[in-house]
């Protein structure tokens, strides 16, 4: 996992053709706002967050996201436990992030 703030995010992801962007927070976190084009899995729910993220393709890169940046950085931790080589845990989580968000449908 490397830990990298929002510039570096957003420069890694302009250019990244087998990004995913995972918003690790809870439902109601996420009715606030979203990174553009996140999907959101819930890191609270353990066995569905592991459920869900055993599916995903290890290939990818995997950009990881929460609140505060805690709960993104053992998502990434299981991420790399089951063979993703790739993650990118956002520093301060949305609680630094300035980008743009949009509210999930």
């Amino acid at each position: 996992m490397k830990n990298i703030h929002q510039v570096e995010w957003l420069e890694l992801l302009a250019n990244d053709t087998q990004a995913i962007i995972i918003d690790a927070r809870t439902p109601r976190e996420c009715a606030e706002g979203i990174i553009e084009n996140a999907i959101m899995i819930n890191f609270l729910d353990t066995i569905a967050f592991k459920t869900t993220v055993e599916k995903l393709d290890k290939n990818k890169n995997y950009y990881v996201y929460c609140r505060s940046g805690n709960r993104s950085a053992q998502a990434c931790q299981l991420l790399e436990n089951l063979g993703v080589e790739h993650t990118y845990n956002l520093s301060g989580g949305m609680m630094a992030w300035t980008g743009k968000t949009v509210v999930p449908v």
